[in-house]
């Protein structure tokens, strides 16, 4: 069986400048980038690529020496007051990297509006070659698998996506049985890492773990082997693994990558 997509997401390496991640993706052995285009929050480090055309052009430079592909791009949010088509720019960038994929969180209460404004994405960023694809997570207002697929399968666009993330998967309760009915065409890459203990009762705290602790593939305890089998067969996969404590520890960025990668290789083996 070949091997899937394996794609190196920023929150994993945010400390790296993109032209840096690239390098160590490339060192590390996968074949794929994630790069983040707007930051997440406003006390993160942020490259900017989109305003920086000589980091754009660094950038790309190493994609092109270095054979590594920009699987997605991230990450745009859905707020009341979002007018779609600010995104271009962003949009423009992505294309112009190669990407595939864009990745987007629901911040908006209005779940009607939140629709209307993903169509109307998925409509914008069709001529790019984009797939928007919604991910839920359970302090937004996309909370699980079952409120983001009514989103998506709402607005109705070809190119509309859900992304499984394992770690909102677990700490969100979606179930891998509702995963059974969903187009493949929905699920075009899923993000991979694990998770150690309950679901917390405060989502303070799991906003935490999600941004800074989440375990390799198979150091935790979700039924990892369980949801690849859910997804399509073959699915492009982004490691998205923060573990703050190791680089608190002084554990480097391609040292964290390849275990990453090594294990993440390692549970694939076991399927």
């Amino acid at each position: 069986m070949n091997e899937p997509v394996l794609s190196l997401a920023a929150l994993t390496v945010l400390e790296l400048s993109p032209p840096e991640m690239v390098e160590v993706a490339a060192r590390a052995g996968y074949s794929h980038v994630g790069l983040r285009l707007v930051p997440a929050t406003p006390e993160e480090q942020h490259f900017p690529l989109v305003a920086d055309a000589g980091l754009r052009r660094a950038t790309q430079a190493r994609l092109r020496d270095s054979g590594i592909g920009v699987l997605d791009v991230e990450i745009l949010r859905l707020k009341p007051e979002t007018r779609v088509a600010g995104f271009e720019a962003i949009l423009t960038v992505g294309a112009e990297l190669g990407a595939s994929e864009l990745l987007v969180a629901g911040n908006d209460p209005d779940e009607a509006r939140q629709t209307d404004n993903f169509a109307a994405l998925c409509e914008l960023a069709a001529p790019y070659g984009l797939h928007p694809h919604l991910e839920f997570m359970p302090w937004t207002d996309a909370r699980d698998l079952s409120q983001a697929l009514r989103i998506v399968e709402a607005a109705g666009q070809p190119n509309g996506g859900v992304l499984v993330d394992a770690f909102h998967f677990n700490r969100s309760r979606s179930r891998l049985a509702d995963l059974a009915g969903v187009d493949p065409a929905r699920l075009r890459y899923m993000q991979l890492c694990d998770v150690a203990g309950p679901v917390p009762q405060d989502m303070d705290e799991i906003l935490r773990q999600a941004r800074n602790e989440r375990r390799f593939p198979g150091d935790g305890d979700c039924d990892l082997p369980g949801l690849l089998r859910a997804m399509p067969a073959g699915i492009a996969l982004s490691l998205e693994i923060p573990t703050r404590q190791l680089l608190e520890q002084g554990v480097g960025a391609l040292a964290r990558a390849r275990l990453a990668l090594d294990k993440t290789r390692a549970l694939l083996a076991r399927l």
